[in-house]
């Protein structure tokens, strides 16, 4: 059992607020969230959860993903930090997932869902990048987009082109996204903008804390 006992553990700090009065145990709560986030498909997760007696609807651990409103954790100080962006389709739609990470641990710091890719959008995910980590003194590595360039000179971050090397940590992040978004034939259908970002944060919070 160490690999149930490994999950278990992953899980145990998932905060439950919004919990009133689910009858399911919490402990089943935070392990289905995991186990999803993992990559257990929301049919195969109720099928865990009635092993252990307890019957949900897969809307129920949907809803749990939700409301649970996992993100990556704030406080950090890179050296360097790796920005791209990358489609995400919702059904017929195109929005584009953007993506801060700090390449000396492959960690997200930021992940927003917004519904083009322009400077002024730019500018927006780098404020809140900055509300969350202290980014003032790091060297931001970017492709060739003019907008990101734009939004980081206009707030005086100093920034560097870079097609490979460190940037490659935010290419392995956005690989991992793609696989799982692949699950869904790369496409949220009939999903809110919010509801996936929603998930997408969570995802990256996942991804923080297996690495």
């Amino acid at each position: 059992m160490p690999e149930f006992n490994r999950l278990t553990l992953l899980s145990s700090d998932i905060q439950l607020e919004f919990v009133e009065r689910e009858q399911t145990p919490r402990e089943l709560m935070r392990l289905s969230i995991h186990l999803h986030l993992a990559g257990l498909s929301l049919s195969d997760t109720v099928q865990i959860l009635e092993r252990f007696g307890v019957d949900r609807a897969r809307s129920t651990v949907h809803n749990w993903v939700q409301k649970a409103e996992l993100q990556p954790e704030d406080g950090k100080s890179p050296d360097h930090v790796a920005v791209d962006e990358t489609v995400i389709q919702l059904t017929d739609d195109r929005y584009w997932l953007f993506a801060a990470v700090d390449p000396a641990t492959n960690e997200f710091l930021h992940v927003r869902l917004f519904p083009t890719r322009n400077t002024g959008l730019t500018g927006i995910f780098l404020d809140e990048l900055s509300e969350k980590h202290d980014v003032d003194d790091a060297v931001f590595l970017v492709d060739s987009a003019d907008w990101l360039k734009a939004a980081l000179h206009r707030r005086g971050y100093e920034f560097r082109y870079e097609r490979h090397g460190q940037r490659n940590s935010v290419e392995r992040v956005f690989k991992e996204v793609k696989r799982r978004t692949y699950q869904f034939g790369n496409c949220f259908r009939n999903a809110d903008p919010e509801t996936v970002e929603t998930w997408l944060q969570s995802l990256a919070y996942y991804w923080n804390r297996l690495i």
